[in-house]
């Protein structure tokens, strides 16, 4: 007998959400297929988010560090890179990437359309394409659409004022940047401007940026960014932004609500993301997302309508490729009943600002708000023999300990390496270990990871006083 759906899975996104749901599906012996709307496989997070960014960031890096070692080891400092220069490797980690997802979906059989899918009733999908149209049926949708930037008010320049979706298409560098939010996308594009010796001003409603971070880690971040010619205007708001002419090219004027004005060759607009899911036909089916585009759903990644599942960004908090990437995972097993356990809420975050940030577990202002008995053991990267070698005397790693029962509560790492030295804290923390734990341990020598030691003897001592 025929079967009934074209799919037994259909994804809408083949971002990090949807591409894993649909391998997973395929591992299960499902019929799977993604549709991709984009012009690459793997949704934002290849085409304009995570990857190009991080790319480009690498490649800023890789000049400023010439610039750094150069002070370090007298060799002389290179010029400003071109964009082309620093986009080259973007355009080429983009390909490659593309090329390996598409053949792990091949691998596993799993069908691609390309074109953006709309409902035409809860298990019929329309893909509209540039060669046509064709419709497709699925037994279990899953929407992973993703997000794209807010938009920039209305009637703003596209020349002269971007988004974070655009600002990687950029034909030349701007002499000057303004970034209009100061949201984990505002900050870190700021820092990597900053490096390339372009004076940036970030502007933001609230008093301070990244509320969510650690308020030592955070004092460190805007001072080493302020070193590097980055300008906060915090608790300021943009009233107007018009095009000024300038020799043969033009500005953007800024006009803030205190009346400050701030004349910028560039401006970034980053002032949140919103789900992607205008035009998905959502109200064929009786789903209605949020005022930011967002879906609900529950533990099990469903929506009201029980056999449409969502993951990824487009369900909101806390978007991230590797979060959403299992909630795909998770989404597929609990479409086709495979018991999965309880998903892991001790993940870590990554802002790969310049210098990058991690951080996992508790902050000391929350524990603090809990009354929660805490020490501190901190350990900079001055006194650690490989941020001499790799010349980064600016970094640190806190660790938080709980007074009483000498559990491991909170990691906070800025530096070189950051992102990749937190899974060490992650660890411990997921296993319920503690103090004790970094004071038996050995690590390598010389590390960053040497730090976990060196914090926790300190932890050790101030317990000890």
């Amino acid at each position: 007998m025929a079967a009934p759906y074209d799919f037994d899975l259909l994804c809408l996104g083949s971002g990090p959400a949807g591409q894993r749901a649909a391998v997973q599906a395929a591992k299960l012996g499902k019929r799977a297929a993604v549709v991709e709307k984009a012009r690459t496989l793997g949704g934002v997070c290849v085409d304009t988010g995570t990857i190009p960014s991080k790319t480009f960031r690498e490649a800023v890096r890789s000049f400023s560090r010439t610039d750094r070692w150069g002070t370090v080891y007298g060799v002389p400092s290179v010029a400003r890179p071109t964009a082309d220069q620093l986009l080259s490797r973007v355009h080429a980690v983009v390909r490659q990437e593309c090329e390996i997802i598409e053949a792990q979906l091949r691998r596993n059989d799993v069908s691609m359309y390309w074109g953006r899918g709309r409902f035409l009733d809860p298990h019929t999908i329309e893909i509209d394409a540039d060669r046509g149209s064709q419709v497709v049926s699925a037994e279990k949708i899953l929407i992973a659409v993703g997000t794209h930037a807010a938009p920039p008010p209305a009637g703003s320049d596209p020349r002269v004022v971007v988004t974070s979706d655009a600002i990687l298409g950029l034909k030349q560098l701007p002499k000057t940047l303004a970034v209009v939010g100061a949201g984990v996308i505002g900050m870190e594009y700021a820092s990597m401007f900053a490096s390339l010796g372009i004076p940036t001003t970030v502007v933001e409603r609230r008093e301070k940026p990244l509320e969510f971070l650690d308020e030592e880690i955070l004092v460190e971040l805007m001072h080493q960014m302020r070193n590097s010619n980055v300008t906060f205007r915090m608790g300021e708001a943009v009233a107007s932004v018009e095009v000024v002419a300038h020799g043969t090219g033009s500005r953007a004027a800024l006009t803030l609500e205190s009346g400050k004005r701030i004349v910028a060759d560039l401006v970034l607009y980053s002032a949140g993301r919103v789900g992607a899911t205008d035009g998905l036909g959502l109200e064929k089916v009786g789903l209605a997302p949020d005022a930011r585009g967002r879906l609900s759903v529950n533990e099990r990644f469903e929506t009201a309508v029980p056999h449409i599942y969502a993951a990824g960004d487009v369900i909101g908090f806390p978007s991230l490729a590797a979060t959403s990437s299992e909630q795909g995972r998770r989404a597929a097993c609990n479409a086709f009943g495979v018991d999965v356990c309880g998903f892991d809420t001790v993940f870590p975050y990554g802002i790969y600002s310049i210098p990058e940030i991690s951080m996992v577990g508790e902050t000391e202002g929350a524990l603090t708000s809990r009354r929660v008995p805490y020490e501190l053991g901190i350990a900079r990267y001055r006194e650690i023999a490989r941020g001499k070698i790799l010349g980064d005397d600016t970094g640190l790693v806190k660790l938080i300990f709980h007074r009483e029962t000498r559990a491991l509560l909170g990691v906070h790492a800025i530096g070189s390496g950051a992102t990749e030295l937190i899974h060490i804290g992650q660890a411990v923390l997921a296993l319920g270990g503690g103090l004790d734990y970094f004071l038996r341990a050995v690590f390598n020598y010389p590390t960053l990871a040497e730090c976990y030691k060196v914090a926790a003897l300190d932890a050790a001592n101030r317990l000890a006083r």
